[in-house]
C-alpha cells in the first residue's frame, strides 16, 4: 500500500530554549513529589482524609504535568496507581474512566485522522481549496485561505497534524514570493525575512488550534470538558449542540486573526504572481484519486452523517432521538468509521485494506491515557469533595459572583495555563476547579465549563505553549518576539470574544440559564 503522509518536521527551539527546556523538566522532577508530600503532611482540617491524600496526587501530578519530566500520558496513569495505592478508592472505581465512551470516540477519530494522512486526502483537499479561482493570487486571499484550510483540517484531525501537513505547502507558496520579489528587485530575496512569511507561518499555527475548537473531536480539551460535564453535571452535549456555538465562534475568531495578521504582517506584494500556478503544479502532482482515498473519504463522511443525525432528529422533535443516542452515541459513530477502513479494500487481489493494524497503532495513544487519567481524577475530586473545597477558596479569593463573571476568569485561567502546559493538561486542571466555583457561587456551571474548555486550546505565545507554534517556529521565518506580540494580541482578543460569543450563544442553543 502506497502511503503518502505528510513530511516529518523537527520541532526546532533555540540553545535558549533548549536550556529551559531542560532546566524546566529536571525541575519539575524533583518538585512534584517534593510538593506531594508536603501537601500530605500540611494539615488541612476542612478536608477529609481521601480529599487530603488526593490533593497531595493532583498537587504532584499537575507539577508533572507542567513542567513534563515524564510523558503526559505516564503523569496521567502515575496518579492513578498513586490513588489506588494511597486508598481514595478502588483500583475499578479509579481505572474505569480509562474505558469511558468518550475515549473510544477519540480512538475512533484518531484513526480515521491516520487513514486520511496515510494516503495524501488531507494534502488532496487542502490544494483544491488553495487552487480556487476566488483565491488566485492575491497574497491576502492566500493569507486567508490558507488560515481556513488549516481550521478546517484541524476540526476533524489533530492541530499538530493539520500544521504539519500545511507546513510544506507554506514553504512552497513563500519561496515562489521570494523568487518572485528577488527578479523584481535583481538581486536576491531572502524568503527568512519576508513579513508575509511570518504571517503565513503564524497563520497556519493559530488557524490550526482555532479551528480546534469547532467539533468536539477537533481538539482533546473539547472532550475533556465535554465528559466532566456530563459526569459531573449529568448534562450530554451531543455533536450537533456542540457545533451550533463553537463553529460560528470558530468563523469569527478565524476572521479575527486574519485581520490581526494581515495588520502584523503586511505582505510585500500585493500579488503572488505564479502562487496559483504553483499550487495547481503540486495539485497536479498528486495525481488520480486512490482507491485509498476513496474508501477514507467515504468512511469519513459515515462517521460525520452518524454524528450529526442526532441534531436533525431534534430540530425534527423527532420521537427516535432518544434512542438513535442511546443505540449510536458519538464513540460507537467514530470506531464504526475507523473499522471501515480496515473492511474496504484498496487491491482485493492482494488483500489489501485501506490501513493496517501497524498503521493504525502509530495513533497518539499518550493522549488516550492522559484522558483517562484527567476524567479519573476529575471524577474523584468531585466525590472525594475537593472540587468542592478548592470552589469555596477560589470564591472566596475572587469575589467572582456571577455566572458570566466566573466564566471570564475561567476563560483567562486557562489561557494561562495553556501557555506554560499542554491545552490537554489545562483542560484536566482547570475544567473541574471552575464546575466546583460556580457551584460553590450557586450560580450555572455550564458556561464557566464551556469557557475553560475553550480557553485550554488558546496559548499563542510561546513556541512550548502548542505542538503548532513550535512547528513554525523551526522555520526559521517567526523571530520570538513577533511570536509573543502576535500571541499576546490573540490571546486578549480571543479570550473576550469567546466570552462575548458564548454569552450570546449559550443561552440560544439551551446551554445557559
Amino acid at each position: 500500500m502506497t502511503e503518502n503522509r505528510a513530511p516529518a518536521i523537527t520541532e526546532t527551539l533555540s540553545s535558549g530554549e533548549e536550556k529551559f527546556e531542560k532546566w524546566r523538566k529536571t525541575l519539575g522532577l524533583g518538585l512534584g513529589p517534593a510538593l506531594g508530600i508536603v501537601v500530605y503532611w500540611v494539615e488541612l482540617p476542612q478536608l477529609g482524609d481521601q480529599a487530603h491524600v488526593l490533593a497531595a496526587i493532583l498537587s504532584w501530578a499537575v507539577v508533572w504535568w507542567i513542567c513534563e519530566p515524564i510523558p503526559l500520558g505516564m503523569t496521567a496513569l502515575a496518579s492513578s496507581v498513586l490513588c489506588v495505592v494511597m486508598g481514595v478508592d478502588t483500583a475499578r472505581n479509579v481505572f474505569a474512566p480509562y474505558s469511558d465512551p468518550i475515549i473510544y470516540l477519540f480512538l475512533g477519530s484518531f484513526i480515521l485522522a491516520e487513514g486520511m494522512a496515510i494516503h495524501g486526502l488531507d494534502k488532496r483537499f487542502a490544494y483544491g481549496i488553495m487552487s480556487l479561482k476566488v483565491v488566485g493570487n492575491s497574497t491576502g486571499r492566500i493569507l486567508a485561505a490558507f488560515g481556513f484550510i488549516c481550521a478546517f483540517l484541524s476540526m476533524w484531525i489533530s492541530n499538530t497534524a493539520a500544521t504539519a501537513m500545511m507546513f510544506p505547502i507554506a514553504l512552497g507558496i513563500i519561496h515562489a514570493m521570494a523568487d518572485i520579489m528577488a527578479k523584481r528587485m535583481g538581486r536576491t530575496c531572502d524568503p527568512l525575512k519576508l513579513r508575509f512569511g511570518t504571517g503565513l507561518m503564524l497563520m497556519a499555527a493559530y488557524g490550526a488550534s482555532t479551528g480546534g475548537i469547532a467539533t468536539p473531536v477537533g481538539t482533546p480539551p473539547n472532550l475533556i470538558g465535554i465528559a466532566f460535564i456530563e459526569k459531573t453535571l449529568g448534562v450530554r452535549i451531543a455533536f450537533f449542540q456542540w457545533m451550533s456555538f463553537a463553529l460560528p465562534l470558530c468563523v469569527v475568531l478565524m476572521l479575527l486573526l486574519f485581520g490581526l495578521m494581515y495588520w502584523l504582517h503586511q505582505p510585500e506584494l500585493a500579488r503572488l504572481e505564479g502562487g496559483r500556478e504553483f499550487v495547481e503544479q503540486e495539485r497536479v502532482r498528486l495525481g488520480r484519486w486512490t482507491a485509498g482515498q476513496r474508501n477514507a473519504v467515504f468512511a469519513f463522511l459515515v462517521t460525520v452523517i452518524l454524528w450529526i443525525i442526532p441534531g436533525f432528529l431534534a430540530l425534527a422533535n423527532s420521537p427516535h432521538q432518544k434512542s438513535y443516542a442511546t443505540l449510536m452515541p458519538e464513540g460507537v459513530a467514530a470506531l464504526i468509521g475507523a473499522l471501515l477502513l480496515f473492511l474496504l479494500p484498496t487491491d482485493w487481489k492482494a488483500r489489501e485494506f485501506t490501513i493496517t493494524w501497524q498503521q493504525a497503532t502509530r495513533i497518539d495513544w499518550g493522549t488516550l491515557l492522559l484522558f483517562g487519567g484527567g476524567i479519573a481524577l476529575g471524577t474523584l475530586m468531585f466525590e472525594t469533595k475537593l472540587a468542592d473545597a478548592i470552589g469555596k477558596n477560589l470564591l472566596a479569593m475572587s469575589g467572582a459572583s456571577t455566572t458570566w463573571g466566573i466564566t471570564l476568569g475561567a476563560i483567562f485561567s486557562a489561557i494561562l495555563v495553556s501557555e506554560t502546559a499542554s491545552n490537554t493538561a489545562s483542560a484536566n486542571m482547570v475544567v473541574p476547579v471552575m464546575i466546583a466555583l460556580a457551584q460553590a457561587a450557586g450560580v450555572d456551571p455550564i458556561p464557566p465549563a464551556i469557557g475553560a474548555t475553550l480557553g485550554a486550546s488558546w496559548g499563542f505565545m510561546l513556541p512550548v505553549s502548542t505542538p503548532p507554534n513550535a512547528i513554525v517556529y523551526g522555520s526559521g521565518m517567526v523571530p520570538i518576539t513577533k511570536m509573543i506580540r502576535a500571541g499576546v494580541l490573540f490571546d486578549l482578543s480571543g479570550g473576550l470574544v469567546l466570552w462575548a460569543g458564548l454569552r450570546v450563544l449559550l443561552p440560544l442553543v439551551g446551554l445557559a440559564r
